[in-house]
């Protein structure tokens, strides 16, 4: 979501998603979550405090958002997550940079926190090149060469 926007600056020539939403214009993280609802998902894996932060409950965490790394590594990062504003999740995107900047997505195929298929259909419709690897959503812990592989290739594009 964040490269969407900030990804108008001049200095950036493409954008990679990973896992990741590539808004439209006017959409938020909420309208496109709920466009297409992970299969699956655990009931209450989502929790909010009192001051409108979200993050996801340490218990489920592991199944929902790193299944593919080693127990210890997915219970690190549940009880190291950053709570995420319930703003950051509702906030409407602004003209996004795919829409004049190549970009490129990679589809984490076993995705419990986006669905895998809207993870597609937004790459598809922002005209991305697409790779997709069987990973989680910590696709970047769990198979890091294959991100690594698509931010060469996007930055050899784009140095061209």
């Amino acid at each position: 979501m964040v490269i969407t926007d900030a990804g108008n600056a001049e200095n950036v020539a493409g954008l990679v998603y990973v896992a990741a939403f590539q808004p439209k214009k006017g959409e938020s993280l909420v309208d496109l979550a709920q466009s297409k609802p992970v299969i699956n998902m655990k009931k209450g894996g989502l929790l909010a405090t009192k001051d409108h932060f979200f993050y996801l409950d340490p218990e489920a965490f592991p199944e929902l958002f790193a299944a593919d790394l080693p127990k210890a590594d997915a219970e690190f990062l549940a009880r190291s997550q950053v709570f995420a504003a319930q703003k950051a999740f509702t906030t409407k995107a602004g003209t996004p940079a795919w829409e004049a900047k190549p970009s490129w997505a990679l589809v984490a195929t076993e995705d419990r926190s986006i669905n895998p298929d809207l993870e597609r259909d937004m790459a598809e419709r922002a005209g991305s090149t697409t790779s997709e690897v069987k990973a989680s959503h910590a696709v970047y812990a769990s198979k890091p060469e294959d991100v690594a592989a698509l931010i060469v290739t996007a930055a050899e594009a784009v140095s061209k």
